[in-house]
């Protein structure tokens, strides 16, 4: 990696290791090599969301209890782990000119966020990436990502297509039980 790309990475890890505000947000990265290429993120997810912890919809499925579904959330592909995202994130060698490479390790049901792969479609990730952007705007975008998504701009068709699902798990009164038999009388 180029010496300008290790140098910024490595100041700007310190930044999201020793900021108030990614720490408040429950934001931590930790190196995976010691050449600062590739890094592990971790992401809370946003308090009043579907995404804040206890059970959340992780996966999609196509049966449960023997009934055909259409493909959707469903109560079999829930994971409790406390509302955390782990993220796998590559530094390009051209970095910062160019965008880290991110995406979700923990599966996810968001219409901005590939259920299948984890590929996320943020604007910053892609075409909006400054050199003036960091690693901790990227990954405090990526949190107010799972606050408000963006189902006109769709990584996943399937999910943005369920958005009904999504609100609905949205509200407190709502749970995954509920969103459940919803989606199955679609």
């Amino acid at each position: 990696m180029a010496n300008i790309a290790v140098q910024r990475i490595k100041r700007e890890f310190k930044e999201v290791l020793k900021s108030e505000e990614t720490s408040k947000n429950q934001i931590k990265v930790d190196l995976v090599d010691e050449n600062f290429t590739e890094l592990r993120g971790e992401i809370a997810g946003p308090p009043d969301t579907p995404y804040e912890g206890k059970a959340r919809i992780c996966y999609i499925a196509t049966e449960w209890r023997g009934h055909e579904v259409m493909q959707g959330p469903i109560a079999s592909g829930i994971q409790d782990q406390g509302g955390r995202y782990q993220l796998e994130i590559k530094i390009p060698e051209t970095y910062p000119f160019n965008p880290p490479k991110v995406r979700f390790i923990t599966k996810i049901w968001h219409p901005n966020i590939s259920s299948v792969t984890g590929a996320i479609c943020l604007d910053i990730l892609k075409d909006q990436w400054a050199a003036a952007m960091t690693l901790r705007t990227v990954l405090l975008s990526l949190q107010a990502l799972l606050a408000a998504a963006e189902p006109d701009d769709p990584q996943d068709a399937v999910v943005a297509n369920q958005n009904a699902v999504i609100v609905a798990l949205s509200s407190k009164s709502w749970d995954v039980e509920t969103a459940t038999e919803l989606l199955l009388s679609n």
